[in-house]
């Protein structure tokens, strides 16, 4: 049957045909088609419900009944929806719109009929408030205007769907909502999730659970139309005999009315309106399953304050601004019950994003810490309909077995789609049932393959330790290694003065070039009478900007002892009446300071210079050991075999990072040197043959 109800589909679009017509641009068109298109699947589930109804009651219409009241009370416990036009009165859409002359006020009349939830989700008459949801009253209007109201409506009334159940009924609403995200989605964020993946995530989850007849709570918190939501609990309830209960959150305010009006044609289903990040209305909740397809390369600089201030502890690290999926999936793990199961739609970014210490990564480590990841899962590219890039199933696990524990495995599934005959979008590949079967098995063996790889989870942490380097000159010395000075202190000099590059200045103390003796006084004839301005304008950024080791900076003591760097030998040089030094690799400093004037002295200016060791901070990456004494001396021997300069040791960093392509890299296979060799010889061969050719 459900293959019936897509034939269904080409009519439904063809409901645009008026907006083209009436210039409305095909990026609009989803907005100016939900109201009616949630409309007719409303109506048509309210129609079969009275019908059905009525056998009860054992009456061809309610009007028969002595007591209407009593049908009408039967029908609203059902808590479906409810329309007093189509009721008790029996008239549908189609009725309204057989006069189009009484058409506006009928109408009206209609919508107006709705129960007071069903008329808030349409946006039935709330013009005057922030939140419109699917908005009729305010897309109505604005086709009267251009003269298209009735023939919209009418078109869509024609659309009948009684004869259907809530799930095929479903599967065309599906099918319509794909065909709106391709057209309106406006990052790649926004994502909807495609059946034959929705198929696979059931199959993964139906591979996990037992059918037990146990309750079972279903959760997406960033379900936007229900299609993941609903979709897992229809495939769970056609397999397994186990009752549920669908729980769900989004903020389009379009999509949520759409799914909280399928929510209510389901056994058990609640559906809830705002931000799962800053509003937790399920938060004391934890539920047996999660799934979630949550927005990607979307910021959260909007909420940032309300995460920072978070007083439930869901966020143990945060990402970076740009991108919030992390959030929602630290969100999901809060959520989840202990023994519990979650499938999350991420692309390649949470792999690999951020270096040690970042948010992200911290985020990927507190996944790994508390032993929750079971297996990632590589999707082939071109898979959802927006956007044609790799995407990737985790699957977190709260109850796995003994002999998973602190394992991961790792799928390549990139290879295993059908290509589509039709494109759907950028959707050109498709998951077929065999396929997704391969995915499952390897899930089920937990063992290597071609394309699946099992790891320690340990694999995927590393050290990043910093260290501080000594670099050293041509001879392998550094300043640190002979201190110069034997002199103890060098008389005052009395002035200082910037000349073409070089810097005369004043004193030293033992070991260390420290010049101080630089005073000027403003006066009103100086050409810079105020010193803080002289420092600013002149002096601070020609010092600032001094590369020691690039220009021919030359500083020259009170004792006529001259420094400088020699580029060459990567050293510093020393000259004085006896002669040359090489004092090995270093730098000098130079710096400049202005000082206020004080009640015992006057503004002033302090130039200091000094030579110092030419350090430098690395980082290495180093393969990381749980035990914390292996860990250690494999970075000691690390060390010993990498690392040829001075060093000593700072921070260290775990990170955590997977790479799907270096785990699944296959190596180009080179030609042979003989087959290389036979090829050009044959070259050869036909150039010497043309050339005799040429020559006759």
């Amino acid at each position: 049957m459900s293959q019936n109800i897509l034939q269904y589909e080409s009519k439904v679009w063809s409901t645009a045909d008026l907006l083209i017509g009436a210039g409305i641009k095909q990026s609009d068109f989803p907005k100016n088609m939900m109201p009616y298109f949630a409309l007719i699947l409303l109506e048509s589930r309210l129609l079969r419900h009275y019908n059905e109804l009525l056998k009860d009651f054992d009456v061809e219409k309610a009007e028969d009944l002595e007591n209407v009241n009593d049908f009408v009370e039967e029908f609203q416990d059902y808590n479906i929806g409810y329309n007093d036009i189509i009721v008790r009165q029996h008239k549908s859409l189609k009725d309204i719109c057989k006069n189009d002359k009484t058409f506006d006020n009928d109408f009206e009349a209609y919508l107006k009929a709705f129960d007071v939830q069903t008329k808030e989700l349409l946006g039935v008459d709330r013009a005057n408030t922030e939140e419109k949801y699917l908005d009729i009253s305010g897309i109505s209007g604005q086709l009267k205007k251009k003269d298209i109201l009735f023939d919209t409506v009418k078109k869509w009334s024609e659309i009948d769907l009684q004869k259907f159940n809530n799930s095929e009924i479903t599967t065309l609403e599906e099918h319509i909502k794909r065909k709106w995200a391709d057209i309106s989605a406006e990052t790649a964020g926004e994502q909807y999730t495609p059946d034959d993946i929705i198929a696979l995530i059931s199959e993964i989850i139906l591979s996990k659970i037992d059918d037990n007849g146990e309750f079972l709570t279903i959760y997406d918190p960033t379900c936007g139309g229900g299609n993941l939501l609903f979709g897992v609990e229809d495939k769970i309830v056609e397999k397994y005999n186990r009752p549920t209960k669908t729980y769900g959150q989004d903020w389009s305010d379009s999509l949520y009315a759409l799914a909280k009006i399928e929510s209510r044609f389901r056994t058990d289903s609640e559906i809830i309106y705002g931000n799962t990040l800053t509003k937790i209305p399920f938060i004391e909740k934890r539920f047996d399953v999660i799934v979630a397809n949550p927005p990607y390369g979307v910021d959260w600089k909007g909420y940032k304050k309300d995460i920072i201030n978070d007083e439930t502890e869901r966020f143990h690290d945060l990402p970076s601004i740009s991108d919030g999926q992390l959030l929602f999936t630290q969100h999901i793990l809060y959520q989840l019950e202990n023994e519990g199961l979650a499938v999350v739609v991420h692309n390649g970014s949470t792999l690999f994003s951020g270096d040690a210490g970042s948010g992200e990564s911290n985020i990927r480590k507190y996944f790994f810490d508390n032993d929750w990841v079971e297996a990632i899962i590589q999707m082939p590219t071109d898979e959802f309909f927006n956007t044609g890039i790799y995407t990737y199933l985790w699957v977190f696990n709260k109850n796995k077995a003994e002999e998973r524990k602190n394992k991961v495995i790792l799928i390549n599934g990139s290879d295993f789609y059908e290509p589509l005959k039709k494109s759907k979008g950028k959707k050109r590949k498709e998951m077929t049932f065999n396929k997704r079967e391969i995915i499952i098995e390897a899930l089920t063996n937990f063992r290597d393959s071609d394309y699946a790889k099992v790891f320690d989870k340990w694999h995927f942490y590393y050290n990043k330790q910093a260290i501080m380097l000594t670099n050293l000159d041509e001879n392998g010395e550094s300043y640190q290694q002979h201190l110069p000075w034997k002199t103890s202190r060098f008389e005052p000099y009395d002035e200082y003065q910037v000349k073409e590059n070089k810097i005369n200045l004043a004193t030293v103390k033992q070991n260390d070039i420290t010049i101080t003796q630089t005073k000027i006084t403003s006066s009103p004839d100086a050409k810079y009478p105020i010193l803080k301005d002289y420092f600013t304008e002149s002096l601070k950024p020609l010092i600032a900007q001094l590369d020691y080791k690039e220009e021919d900076l030359v500083v020259t003591t009170a004792g006529n002892i001259k420094y400088y760097f020699d580029k060459e030998k990567n050293t510093i040089i020393q000259e004085d009446k006896n002669g040359v030094t090489e004092m090995g690799c270093g730098k000098i400093v130079v710096k400049a300071t202005y000082k206020k004037a004080t009640k015992t002295q006057a503004e002033h200016i302090i130039i200091t210079g000094a030579l110092t060791a030419d350090n430098e901070k690395d980082y290495e990456i180093i393969p990381y050991n749980p035990n914390p004494e292996e860990n250690q001396q494999n970075i000691a021997n690390f060390m010993a075999k990498y690392i040829t300069k001075p060093f000593k040791y700072l921070d260290n960093t775990i990170g955590v990072e997977l790479n799907f392509n270096k785990v699944f890299y296959k190596p180009e296979k080179l030609r042979s040197l003989v087959e290389i060799t036979t090829d050009l010889q044959d070259l050869e061969n036909e150039l010497s043959n043309l050339e005799k050719e040429l020559a006759i």
